[in-house]
């Protein structure tokens, strides 16, 4: 299956608003998106590896923003949320979060990380997956009966 390369080039191109981050840093928030957030290996839940590099350039653009990285951000975080309301003699806004759980709104702090939770949608419900038929054990539920055997 194979693992995703951190290619800074084609990151930037399609986040040109981090094109002032230097590459070393990119690509250590890639490396902290892949150990913390995205399993990057054959065990990965993602197994298409076009698919697993966009979410983890949207886990990258995500990790960015909240920390302030990027054109004419001078490490300053956005708001984060809704604004609720706002006010002009000294300055007063307030925001809000409503519509997020305790899972999501982490992600939903920023357009990249809303995109990366939309996206990793189906990899979030449950999935079933079945265990072995009672009747492949020895000693279990099937004993070889209608096989010719006489007991």
């Amino acid at each position: 299956m194979g693992t995703v390369t951190f290619d800074c080039r084609m990151f930037v191109s399609l986040y040109p608003e981090f094109s002032t981050v230097t590459p070393e840093l990119l690509t250590a928030v890639f490396n902290q998106a892949t150990a913390l957030y995205l399993d990057n290996t054959d065990d990965s839940p993602v197994t298409d590896l076009k698919e697993r590099e966009q979410l983890l350039f949207l886990l990258v653009a995500h990790l960015c923003a909240l920390r302030g990285l990027g054109n004419g951000r001078d490490g300053q975080a956005g708001l984060v949320g809704r604004i609720t309301s706002a006010s002009e003699g000294s300055v007063s806004v307030s925001v809000d979060n409503s519509g997020s759980n305790d899972a999501s709104w982490w992600y939903l702090q920023t357009p990249w990380g809303a995109d990366y939770w939309q996206a990793t949608a189906p990899y979030r419900s449950m999935q079933y997956h079945s265990g072995g038929s009672p009747s492949r054990y020895p000693g279990h539920y099937y004993r070889g009966y209608g096989r010719g055997r006489r007991w």
